[in-house]
């Protein structure tokens, strides 16, 4: 066997270690592009701790280090490219894995839903391989069950011994037993076991505090010693059969002192290097040749929910530009981030989490700055902008940020499009804000327990179809996309709590939610945080039918079959009245008057509207050609629309 020769003295990636290229998709051709195939394995990276350019990354003085004074980490790395690099359109599409898992290829191409993509199914419409795209995938969440792609990450250490700091866990028993939610483990009706993100200093230190509230915004009641304890330094075990009215919608918070936190921001710098490498490399640095990722000129930064406020740290943090003064991404796809960004580059980090209504609401990921262009805070006096440092860099790339329904209501959206102060601002000539108005954080199947209304099932697969390779032109010849859609506050559908209030409808199904996802500035260096003062946060105004008016509106918003919602409220025994996560629902219309009346519904049935199917059908095809010709949606997705819609009133309302 060859020896295998020392890494390089360059910090960058020391090795990629490649499996042979497996087919994909079980052979299936994509038009002129023809099949693609499989590459996986690791890449094993290393970082200088003393480069300027990884000065932000929190705890990187404190990692170990190797014989060349470097970081390193390694990670899952998976591409999906044709089989003939030379068919391909040139785009490397890097999508940041959403808690260890793809979503690019079934949120774009609308197939069956798989984390391992193999089956012609499985590749849906095929449209990113009929484009031509090169897709990468690359592990950075380091606190992941096993079988999902990740990162291996070093572990901060102090000058003697492990290092040591406040950790606060939140957990809600939304699911009944014997499912399991995340870090939950039932035992009994009255017992549960809670697994910690990080070991416990000192289980027997005593200064550990377990407290519930029902509500979000309640006072926080202390759990008694002898209600809850350690079985080791990773599980507490709690039994929940208190006195008071707490039910399964409460939130439980831990606060204890942990030890051992990982590096968790170096994932950023594995991020840009791997990209940076694939695009620009030839060898690693153990001189071995790095593989053709499509002979890629250009590259986009896809990441949706999760992955998209890590690519807003990403930008933010200035990792766009790599070790050699190159932009890393020439393009971002930012989708259903709202205005927040990530817990992740900090100490004793959980990046799973984020800030909502009434789960997570107080954790980090959601302050200043909000928008692309550069701002003052009315609050706090501070001057930055997500776009600063990539403009202090170089070449900037160009952003379609894209949120839905959801994120105006629970991750404050309108910060995105106003400043601090509440008035409209102008976006940065290379940033584009779309609102997908009508459609939902996702489409997934919902406890009927737990929510109050059916999941609101619209997506927004067919306007990222539409929008991407617009995207692409907007780079390569500088076309100009699409214009930004979305609720202004001078148009008068960006409006207060109270006005949105108003304007929605008087529906027996259910009441427009009294609460919504407020911010505040947030002090995080006590535990639970210090509120400071209150940014203000908008919504979207709706129709008399309770669809939003503003933004790029669904086909099923011109020619509805319900209300669509981005909100969706508790029911009772689940904390009643808050907002359930940052799930929509969908209230559907009458089918006759004779039932709405019966019902005291507001809106016209659908015989009222329409008559019959045939003259629902008609209205839906009026308002797809506008949206075409606008370039909002591509004409063979109208076409499936309308195929889908031949059938009759659906079942369910997606058209992916």
């Amino acid at each position: 066997m060859p020896d295998v020769p020392p890494p390089s003295p360059r910090p960058g990636i020391d090795a990629l270690c490649l499996d042979a290229p497996q087919p994909a998709f079980e052979g299936r051709s994509f038009g002129g592009v023809g099949p693609y195939e499989w590459v996986r394995g690791t890449a094993v990276c290393s970082v200088d701790p003393d480069h300027p350019q990884n000065q932000g990354i929190v705890l990187l003085a404190q990692a170990p280090r190797d014989g060349r004074g470097y970081v390193t980490c390694d990670c899952d790395i998976e591409i999906l490219r044709p089989v003939d690099p030379a068919r391909g359109n040139g785009w490397l599409l890097y999508d940041v894995l959403n808690r260890g898992t793809k979503r690019a290829v079934h949120r774009i191409n609308g197939g069956v839903e798989s984390n391992n993509p193999t089956t012609p199914a499985e590749a849906g419409t095929g449209f990113l391989m009929r484009q031509g795209f090169t897709v990468v995938w690359s592990g950075w969440q380091a606190d992941l069950p096993a079988g999902l792609m990740g990162a291996r990450l070093p572990i901060a250490t102090g000058a003697a011994g492990p290092l040591t700091g406040l950790s606060r866990e939140e957990f809600i028993l939304d699911l009944p037993a014997p499912k399991r939610a995340d870090g939950i483990e039932e035992l009994a009706p009255d017992r549960f076991v809670y697994h910690l993100a990080y070991p416990a200093a000192d289980i027997n230190d005593g200064s550990a505090r377990l407290t519930i509230r029902q509500n979000e915004a309640d006072d926080r009641a202390e759990v008694p010693a002898g209600q809850w304890r350690h079985l080791d330094a990773r599980r507490i075990e709690i039994n929940h059969a208190l006195p008071g009215t707490f039910d399964r919608g409460a939130i439980w918070e831990f606060i204890y002192r942990a030890r051992d936190p990982a590096v968790a921001g170096l994932a950023l710098a594995s991020m840009r290097d791997i990209v940076s490498f694939l695009r620009h490399g030839t060898a690693d640095g153990r001189g071995r040749p790095s593989p053709p990722a499509g002979r890629c000129r250009y590259a986009v930064g896809f990441g949706l929910s999760q992955s998209g406020r890590v690519l807003r740290d990403f930008l933010h943090e200035g990792f766009n530009t790599d070790l050699a003064g190159r932009p890393v991404f020439d393009a971002m796809m930012p989708l259903i981030a709202g205005s927040r960004r990530s817990f992740l580059n900090h100490a004793f980090a959980q990046p799973g989490r984020f800030p909502r209504q009434h789960e997570d609401h107080g954790f980090p990921g959601d302050q200043f700055p909000f928008g692309y262009a550069m701002q003052t805070d009315a609050i706090t006096g501070r001057r930055d902008g997500l776009l600063a440092r990539a403009e202090a860099a170089g070449p900037t790339p160009k952003i379609m940020h894209i949120d839905s329904e959801s994120e105006v209501f629970s991750a404050r959206a309108s910060l995105v499009l106003t400043d601090t102060a509440g008035a409209d601002i102008a976006q940065s000539d290379s940033v584009r804000i779309y609102v997908a108005a009508g459609v939902a954080h996702g489409d997934y199947p919902l406890p009927p327990a737990v929510a109050q209304a059916a999941g609101n099932t619209l997506t927004y697969g067919p306007l990222v179809r539409a929008l991407l390779p617009a995207l692409c032109r907007w780079v390569e010849t500088g076309a100009a996309p699409p214009p930004s859609q979305h609720p202004t506050r001078a148009g008068g559908t960006l409006v207060s709590h109270a006005e949105a209030s108003l304007a929605f409808p008087a529906l027996p199904q259910t009441a427009y939610p009294d609460r919504f996802n407020r911010l505040h500035v947030m002090d995080y260096a006590v535990q639970p945080p210090r509120a400071g003062g209150e940014y203000p946060v908008f919504l979207s105004i709706t129709d008399a039918d309770g669809n939003s008016v503003a933004g790029v509106r669904h086909p099923l918003l011109t020619a509805p079959l319900g209300t669509h919602t981005g909100w969706q409220l508790r029911r009772p025994g689940y904390a009643p009245g808050e907002l359930f996560n940052v799930f929509g629902a969908f209230i559907p219309f009458a089918a006759t008057r004779r039932e709405r009346e019966a019902n005291g519904d507001p809106r016209p049935s659908l015989q009222e509207r329409y008559g019959d199917a045939a003259g629902w059908r008609a209205a839906l095809a009026a308002g797809l050609e506008p949206l075409v010709e606008a370039g909002y949606l591509l004409a063979e997705d109208a076409e499936r629309i309308l195929t889908h819609a031949a059938r009759g009133y659906p079942a369910r309302l997606d058209f992916a």
